[in-house]
């Protein structure tokens, strides 16, 4: 994706196909709020939505397009190698690894690989936001992977942007009775040296430079 233009095209396109927002959001790496001013500036609806286009300038954010990794099994290998070496200090009797989807779970699934765990995954509730509440909305792990039983464990993403998706992660672990150890993501794009007590780290943190006028 070369620029806004290319990123309206392809929020009207997920839009198109049914996506929500939250999962939009996901798709191309932004904030949420980037992902409704991409909608809403497309001129199409993403699901329920019937909100009018908005107007003036765009939010505040960073897109993180890592296509080159994600489309090729070997580097993406690699690059969860690279992951999995900054989590192996962090906890030597962790069992589990918990990939936040859609994005983080591929990446889990090869981190927990080389940490020799069981995989679980975490669907965040922003994959159902569109118009409606949050607040009102809730996450789950798939019960097609391995459950929290009160066990220790990792948390992987591909990119945090505020952290709430993060943060949504490390609480619901924490109420099935787990315990994050650490977290890790490929870009982190608020410098976050820990969420909830627990010590993120990534391989790359984006920082912006200059001042808001």
């Amino acid at each position: 994706m070369k620029n806004i233009d290319d990123l309206m095209t392809s929020a009207a396109e997920l839009a198109e196909r049914g996506l929500s927002k939250g999962e939009i959001s996901d798709e191309l790496n932004v904030s949420r709020e980037t992902a409704s001013w991409l909608v809403e500036r497309s001129g199409k609806s993403a699901a329920s939505d019937t909100q009018q286009p908005a107007t003036g300038g765009g939010p505040d954010d960073i897109h993180v397009d890592w296509n080159t990794i994600g489309r090729d099994s070997n580097r993406m290998w690699h690059v969860s190698a690279a992951l999995a070496d900054l989590l192996s200090k962090q906890g030597e009797e962790v069992d589990l690894t918990i990939g936040i989807e859609k994005a983080g779970a591929p990446l889990a699934t090869a981190v927990a690989r080389e940490l020799d765990t069981d995989l679980g995954t975490y669907a965040p509730r922003k994959h159902q936001w569109d118009d409606d509440d949050m607040d009102d909305l809730g996450g789950s792990f798939s019960r097609n992977f391995a459950q929290i039983r009160d066990r220790e464990c990792y948390v992987v993403d591909d990119t945090i942007t505020s952290g709430t998706t993060m943060t949504e992660t490390v609480q619901a672990i924490r109420d099935q009775g787990g315990e994050p150890v650490a977290c890790v993501v490929l870009v982190d794009k608020q410098g976050t040296d820990e969420i909830e007590g627990v010590p993120v780290y990534s391989l790359v943190q984006v920082i912006r430079v200059g001042n808001d006028e």
